[in-house]
């Protein structure tokens, strides 16, 4: 996974393999793998 500059990540949440947190994104939800997630709350991006 790749996690952007100043994202939150709550306590007890995963990310999946080749998940993308984009920089400042505060991640409350489990992300699932290759995904792209942005926003202040996280929320996944369409290809």
């Amino acid at each position: 996974a790749f996690i952007g500059a100043n994202a939150t990540i709550k306590e007890g949440i995963t990310i999946g393999k080749g998940a993308v947190i984009g920089a400042g994104t505060v991640v409350i939800r489990n992300v699932p793998a290759m995904e792209t997630w942005v926003g202040n709350p996280g929320k996944r991006i369409k290809p």
